[in-house]
């Protein structure tokens, strides 16, 4: 496994969420919620939609394109149309930054 430093704790609000770009891999969101930090693939496994442009609530984050949903904590689907998790990454933080352990 190798790490990414994905961004400054400081860069998500509690509740919030970004879109990482990892050269040659899809896109990654990093989830702050309330405090801790989480990280799974950001594209919606039932539509081609970036689930960091959607919301998050109760743990959750629904995704923008037909408000299906994923636990945030573990990536398991939560809500229909979503049937299929997505992946979700272990995550460190050091130093005031997000670490996302990915393979290599």
């Amino acid at each position: 496994m190798s790490e990414i430093a994905a961004c400054a704790t400081e860069e998500l609000a509690p509740d919030e969420m970004l879109q990482v770009f990892v050269e040659g891999r899809a896109p990654i969101a990093v989830y702050n919620l309330d405090g801790e930090f989480f990280a799974t693939d950001d594209t919606c496994t039932h539509g081609d939609a970036s689930l960091a442009e959607g919301d998050i609530e109760d743990g959750e984050v629904i995704c923008p394109f037909h408000m299906g949903a994923f636990d945030i904590r573990t990536g398991e689907a939560t809500a229909p149309p979503c049937v299929s998790p997505i992946r979700s990454y272990p995550v460190r933080i050091e130093g005031g930054t997000v670490y996302i352990e990915v393979d290599p």
